[in-house]
């Protein structure tokens, strides 16, 4: 039954934030938000919106391992399974993709939280550096438009291609728009809810700490959305949609989902995070660099080295 509830809340997630983004990116699109924008910042939140809830709910509910392990988690299967199960099956070329930018704030925001966990228990001023950095980082996201809106091309992603990927119709009724994404409002927080309990209750049965649980189950669950949509990416060859999402996700997860969910707290770190995990995905983040800085393709080999070495993440924990 533990293991239903989790699978329920999951699937309702799922749903909701799907809903969330359809209709938030089909709103966007339509007021004329330029695709940039939206990618970076809707389309990230949108896809991030099931770790915020559930961030938000473990919290609340005293489980703050779960909380942290689903971001910590999520960064580490968004790099290795997220982007090595697209390579695996179509191989991406990403030697054209010019994510050298937001590639080295995710590297800055993951040195900087790391660093404010090794301070003691995530606490509101903990969490209001990390949002005063997503801050920063949405601004220069909306400078880099600016230029994008005076012909320098910075993305190659078109309102066409955004919408296709997203599921997006900006043609389709504000009220229909609305009511994708107030289902997904009203869906994710009940969605978070019954996962929480039910992780809460196998962690207990089977005598697992609620962070392995929120760095496995509950992490790789909540990754799906950004799986899909790699997956999707690397069908239709746009490796720099896919790289994107990866990269601007992991950005949302600490910076936003930790900030938020540090209002909530305190969040104290168990040791296990600077044992190992912390540094797991630290690694994964600086083996990215050889796709953004060097002339590689993200092939099938490396799709292989990257799922590997999750299972070897997965098989430690345990």
């Amino acid at each position: 039954m533990d293991f239903v509830l989790v699978i329920a809340g999951l699937v309702i997630l799922l749903v909701a934030g799907d809903f969330l983004v359809k209709g938030a990116v089909s709103l966007s699109l339509r007021v004329g938000i330029p695709p940039l924008i939206v990618g970076f910042t809707i389309v990230g939140f949108g896809t991030s919106a099931p770790e915020l809830l559930i961030s938000i709910q473990s919290a609340l509910a005293g489980s703050p391992g779960i909380a942290l392990g689903n971001v910590v988690g999520s960064n580490i299967a968004n790099i290795l399974l997220v982007l090595g199960v697209p390579a695996l099956l179509f191989t991406m070329d990403t030697r054209r993709v010019d994510s050298r930018r937001t590639y080295l704030q995710m590297i800055v925001a993951s040195l900087i939280f790391v660093g404010i966990c090794y301070a003691g228990p995530l606490y509101i001023w903990q969490g209001l550096v990390l949002l005063m950095l997503l801050a920063a980082m949405l601004f220069d996201a909306y400078l880099c438009t600016r230029r994008h809106q005076k012909g320098v091309n910075i993305d190659n992603v078109t309102s066409e291609e955004l919408s296709e990927l997203e599921d997006a119709d900006p043609n389709m009724p504000i009220w229909q728009m609305a009511g994708y994404v107030l289902a997904g409002l009203i869906g994710l927080p009940f969605g978070a809810d019954i996962l929480v309990e039910g992780a809460q209750r196998i962690a207990a049965d089977f005598g697992v700490s609620e962070e392995v649980i929120g760095l496995t189950i509950v992490a790789i669950g909540t990754s799906l959305p950004e799986l899909a949509t790699t997956v999707v990416a690397g069908y239709r060859k746009q490796a720099d949609v896919a790289m994107g999402n990866v990269i601007g996700s992991n950005m949302f997860n600490l910076l936003a989902i930790m900030g938020i969910a540090s209002f909530f707290g305190p969040l104290p770190i168990a040791d296990q995070f600077f044992t190992i995990d912390f540094w797991v995905m630290l690694g994964a983040s600086v083996i990215l660099a050889l796709f953004v800085f060097f002339p590689l393709k993200l092939g099938r080999i490396w799709g292989l080295v990257f799922l590997t070495a999750y299972g070897g993440y997965l098989i430690t924990l345990f």
